[in-house]
């Protein structure tokens, strides 16, 4: 990305329906790839959870390229589960029949990518990506309750019942599902890092910690250009991670003698770096034995 934009001022976007903010974001950045995307709306975010959404928005469009502009939601998880064994929503043709219990912005998408397994029976779960449009026939989405974490950005469920789609070619679970993610990891993360980073230049933090953010910012870049399946993109990632968790401290101190209005917003929000965590560790572990690394305990 031209590193230079991320340096020119931005005003805040402001707050309301979560559709109209993204199209708001769009239309103030119209050439951004997916990971510039991500760190100009984590810039122009008004609460961490508007830099989150611009992340995960980022993270759609690198594993669909072709994602139409509007907002859009991934739907993969049954029973707290993305496992392809867990899942009992069922691609037929071109129908697509169950539920999914819990999506990030569903309620608010145009769009949506349904995880559902294909498989003949007797055969192990084979997963295909289907793609529906708000509007089609045969499914509904439930807002479901407010959550204390971001609250402005919504939660719902999907029912599904002879819905008409698009199918996504290749395989469900290795080209779309597994590797997002890692991608939705890294977007989230650069997102976040660019509100604080927008924070730190608006509040005036001390130069070392916007330094140590611009730094943090350009590692996420150079990950972005990995394969987010190789073994490596994980170590890396969550050598990120672990950079971020190193500015922590220095992150609380800055917000602490600034506005308050922002340290409470952080302090709401800031277990979103910690979402999938167990998932993370267990993808590092298994980078490490497959890069011959050993992991320090």
């Amino acid at each position: 990305m031209p590193w230079t934009r991320l340096l020119e001022p931005a005003p805040r976007l402001p707050e309301g329906p979560l559709a109209d903010w993204f199209a708001s974001l769009l239309q103030a950045c119209p050439d951004a790839g997916p990971f510039e995307l991500a760190v100009l709306g984590g810039c122009r975010a008004a609460t961490p959870g508007l830099a989150f959404l611009a992340g995960y928005q980022a993270a759609l469009r690198v594993v669909w390229p072709s994602a139409p502009s509007a907002l859009g939601a991934l739907w993969a998880t049954e029973n707290r589960s993305t496992r392809p064994a867990d899942m009992s929503t069922r691609l037929d043709g071109l129908q697509l029949n169950g539920r999914k219990d819990y999506v990030t912005a569903g309620d608010a998408a145009d769009w949506l990518l349904v995880a559902a397994r294909e498989e003949a029976s007797g055969e192990s779960p084979k997963l295909a990506l289907a793609v529906l449009h708000k509007g089609t026939p045969g499914f509904q989405v439930e807002a479901l309750p407010a959550i204390k974490l971001m609250p402005e950005v919504g939660h719902a469920r999907l029912l599904l019942n002879n819905a008409s789609c698009e199918r996504l070619a290749g395989d469900g679970w290795d080209g779309y599902v597994k590797p997002f993610r890692s991608i939705e990891d890294l977007h989230v993360l650069a997102a976040l890092s660019a509100w604080h980073f927008s924070l730190a230049r608006e509040c005036g933090w001390p130069q070392d910690l916007q330094l140590r953010l611009l730094g943090l910012l350009t590692g996420c870049a150079e990950v972005a250009r990995q394969s987010p399946s190789a073994a490596i993109t994980h170590v890396l990632l969550a050598g990120l991670f672990a950079q971020q968790q190193a500015l922590r401290a220095d992150l609380e101190t800055a917000l602490a003698a600034g506005p308050a209005h922002w340290a409470e917003l952080w302090q709401r929000d800031q277990a979103l770096l910690t979402i999938a965590g167990t998932a993370r560790a267990k993808r590092l572990e298994k980078a490490l034995a497959a890069l011959g690394l050993s992991q320090a305990g």
